[in-house]
């Protein structure tokens, strides 16, 4: 029902979503939202109808808007309009699975693979230079690459953790034994201010922060190779 929490703002009890109703929804296509929407908080729903001749003369309401702001749809127009949204057909959905990239998988060459990829395809390797925890919001995941929860930004929970922050744990330990003069040459830092960093401890300003953090993963990677 959270999704559902601003549509049913101020609504009595009989005019609410309620648990266990049926209702449509449906994926808007890219470029496809109407004109002045956002993107990223914008999900088009619609009562229950099984006959799908009727779906596009049907008034959809966008679950995001406070005052049920209703809204046709379209399968075969070239984009959105001002009371208009174009969405996914089935076919569209099968034509973005089949040419959808494979992040998780390389081609040939080992490069990472693309919409035109083809061939045999072999596992990338990675390596981990760090970690974000999240909650178990992450299984809703998939809801997000099928476009039913607009924004990632409502799914994940992130759980910063002071003892595995990588300032802590991994730059400043490198950047108080790597020498000044290769920390200088690096960032273009002063002596005084690399100094400052590896006496105090704190993280610098955002910029000096950046160049360090780069530095450090950049000394780790040579004296791992060399």
């Amino acid at each position: 029902m959270k999704p559902l929490k601003i549509l049913n703002s101020g609504k009595t009890y009989d005019k609410q979503v309620k648990p266990f109703n049926f209702i449509l929804s449906c994926h808007v296509r890219k470029l496809g939202h109407p004109i002045g929407a956002d993107p990223e908080r914008f999900h088009l729903i619609a009562p229950y109808e099984t006959d799908p001749r009727k779906w596009e003369a049907m008034r959809w309401i966008d679950q995001y808007s406070k005052d049920d702001k209703r809204y046709r749809i379209s399968t075969s127009a070239l984009h959105g309009s001002r009371t208009m949204a174009r969405v996914k057909s089935y076919g569209d959905v099968l034509r973005e699975y089949e040419y959808h990239p494979e992040e998780k998988c390389a081609d040939a060459s080992g490069a990472p693979c693309k919409k035109q990829t083809v061939g045999l395809l072999g596992r990338r390797h990675i390596a981990i230079d760090g970690f974000v925890f999240i909650g178990k919001e992450s299984n809703m995941l998939e809801a997000v690459e099928e476009g039913g929860v607009p924004s990632e930004s409502d799914v994940y929970t992130i759980f910063n953790n002071p003892q595995r922050d990588e300032w802590q744990t991994t730059v400043l330990p490198i950047v108080r034994s790597a020498p000044v003069s290769a920390i200088m040459a690096a960032t273009r830092m002063s002596r005084r201010a690399v100094q400052r960093v590896r006496n105090e401890g704190s993280a610098p300003r955002a910029r000096h922060k950046s160049l360090l953090t780069m530095f450090a993963k950049a000394w780790a990677a040579n004296q791992i190779n060399g």
